[in-house]
């Protein structure tokens, strides 16, 4: 395949930068499946009460999804400009 028989990237400007989401771990994790404790791990949860500002994707949807009975969820405040620490 020569380089000119492929199709030009379509040039778009950047997108609004993406929503954020605040994601709290409410409940334990202790005596939940593995793969739901590997879920609460990926979303950068450790411990009841600890939040994580997360971009708004399909792939957290997904994970937040699986794990709806330990955590809850919200939108950021602002502009994503929330800290991505834990928090009490």
């Amino acid at each position: 395949m020569a380089p000119g028989d492929r199709a030009p990237r379509s040039r778009t400007k950047p997108a609004d930068p993406p929503t954020q989401l605040v994601v709290t771990q409410v409940r334990s994790a202790i005596g939940s499946k593995p793969k739901h404790r590997g879920t609460l791990r990926a979303l950068g949860l450790r411990r009841i009460g600890h939040r994580s500002v997360l971009p708004d994707r399909p792939e957290i949807r997904g994970m937040i999804a699986r794990v709806p009975h330990l955590v809850s969820v919200s939108p950021a405040p602002g502009d994503g400009a929330a800290d991505q620490g834990g928090g009490r």
